[in-house]
């Protein structure tokens, strides 16, 4: 299961710096490509508005 990021996202680029796989996409809000999440985690630890969760 992928991650996502929610609209509380303040594009810092802390989680982009954060992904081993290079899964997340700058933009106003950052994206997270789910064919290339290989669902660490590692992006929902760095975030630092809590905006990153497991997608349902």
């Amino acid at each position: 299961m992928a991650y996502k990021i929610s609209e509380d996202c303040v594009a810092c680029g802390t989680c982009a710096g954060e992904c081993p796989k290079g899964a997340i996409s700058e933009g106003d809000i950052y994206v997270i490509n789910p064919d290339m999440c290989i669902d660490c985690g590692t992006c929902a630890d760095a975030c630092p508005m809590g905006a990153i969760s497991p997608a349902e």
